[in-house]
């Protein structure tokens, strides 16, 4: 296995896969992303702790995704097992996966307090329900020291996660090396990084505006309430879906193709 740099476009393509593969098994993608959200809220009722083991299992749900998707590819319905897979290996796999899911939980809580000291006197939190967000509030919240602090830091541990779980489980890397190969191939493959974040923010921003147009067509504010939550789960649900992808063209593996074959393919 090594790192395989591609073109910038190929990030457009790993949107459109992560989509028409979606649009495969849309009911299986985002009602294992539900149980995944469903998982974390539940633990959220445990103070503290609950908030480290949702941390925790991120990498674990993430290859689950990813082994979802492959399922899709191949013309299979992913079952809700699926999901924890990445538990489901020998115990050498299973106790990798937690190592990186603690190393994972570190590196948030690390961004976390990078963010707090860096904040100073914090803008109050938009809140739209509470009336009318002006644009003040908005430059204020954006200008935030401690809210740019956090995404510069928070950027490369995405980076060095993003790949790690792959790598950890089906190709046997040990978490520390995954984490230096996959910061090495986004950092490598930088630019179709690039095009696939502003492919999905076009998306999100194309799936606002219809969300908003059928607000207004359905009856104001109330409607778009009702839909809104479903169509932010199928948001979240289709761009984990491409993931798998982006793993895939970052890196030369003797028993995986490219997703530009997959995509040919289909």
């Amino acid at each position: 296995m090594k790192l395989h740099l591609v073109p910038a476009k190929v990030g457009l393509q790993w949107v459109k896969l992560g989509v028409k593969t979606f649009f495969r098994q849309p009911l299986a993608m985002s009602g294992l992303f539900f149980m995944f959200m469903a998982t974390v809220s539940v633990l959220s009722l445990i103070p503290l702790l609950g908030t480290v083991i949702s941390l925790v299992l991120v990498p674990v749900a993430t290859l689950g995704l990813m082994a979802a998707t492959r399922e899709a590819t191949q013309g299979r319905f992913p079952m809700p097992s699926t999901l924890i897979s990445g538990l489901r290996g020998k115990p050498a796999q299973t106790k990798n996966m937690l190592i990186l899911g603690a190393m994972y939980a570190a590196g948030l809580l690390l961004v976390l307090g990078v963010a707090t000291l860096f904040a100073g006197e914090a803008a109050p939190p938009l809140d739209p329900a509470a009336g009318e967000v002006s644009a003040e509030m908005v430059r204020a919240s954006l200008a935030n020291q401690g809210l740019l602090a956090g995404l510069v830091v928070y950027l490369p541990v995405v980076m060095a996660f993003w790949h790690a779980p792959a790598l950890v489980h089906w190709h046997g890397v040990s978490p520390g090396k995954s984490l230096f190969f996959s910061f090495m191939a986004c950092w490598g493959n930088k630019g179709a990084m690039l095009f696939y974040a502003l492919g999905w923010v076009g998306v999100f921003m194309l799936v606002g505006l219809f969300m908003s147009l059928l607000g207004a067509l359905l009856g104001g504010v109330q409607a778009l309430n009702i839909v809104l939550y479903p169509a932010v789960l199928f948001m979240a649900s289709m761009f984990h879906t491409s993931i798998y992808f982006t793993f895939l063209d970052s890196f030369d593996t003797a028993e995986e193709s490219t997703s530009t074959t997959t995509g040919e393919a289909a």
